[in-house]
């Protein structure tokens, strides 16, 4: 069974913006390494190992009458090990938790992973949270949720959408 988890994928542009402004910046260095644009993700909520028809048949229940919500990239800030940038939308931590984040044990955190690091050496990014502070994204509307597989291959997992949802007013 693969690993099951509902996301919104940012536009072809907003993809592109990133890794401009991240290429800007020059190479990472330090122990930070960047994620791919193709695993650049929001994540809505997490599964686990799940059936994909049965997620498939919940989360479409979950998603029925949502509406589209519009989202934009902004500054970058860290957890243990990771890089990101934080995500803003007014609609987006309703429409995660009816996608099931408020099933998490943890308040739901907006966010698109740019790179990893040692989780033993929190400073590594503080150059990058700084230069990426100004960051700011096009707004978009996002007017569907995918059900993502993910399957572990060698230098790191291979995401693939298994589902699409279409949001009402896409």
């Amino acid at each position: 069974m693969p690993v099951l988890f509902s996301a919104l994928l940012p536009p072809d542009d907003v993809v592109e913006a990133v890794a401009e402004a991240l290429g800007a910046l020059g190479e990472p260095g330090d122990g930070l390494r960047w994620e791919p644009p193709e695993r650049w993700h929001v994540t809505l909520a997490y599964y686990g190992q799940d059936d994909v028809e049965a997620r498939a048949a919940w989360l479409a229940d979950r998603l029925a009458g949502r509406g589209a919500v519009d989202v934009r990239l902004e500054k970058a800030a860290t957890f243990p090990g990771v890089l990101w940038l934080t995500v803003a939308g007014s609609e987006l931590t309703p429409l995660a938790h009816a996608a099931g984040a408020d099933a998490e044990p943890r308040p739901y955190r907006a966010h698109l992973t740019l790179a990893r690091f040692p989780r033993e050496e929190p400073g590594l990014t503080r150059r990058w949270t700084e230069r990426l502070s100004g960051f700011s994204s096009r707004r978009w509307s996002a007017g569907e949720v995918a059900l993502m597989a993910s399957e572990r291959e060698e230098g790191g997992p291979r995401y693939r959408v298994a589902r699409t949802f279409e949001l009402d007013g896409a």
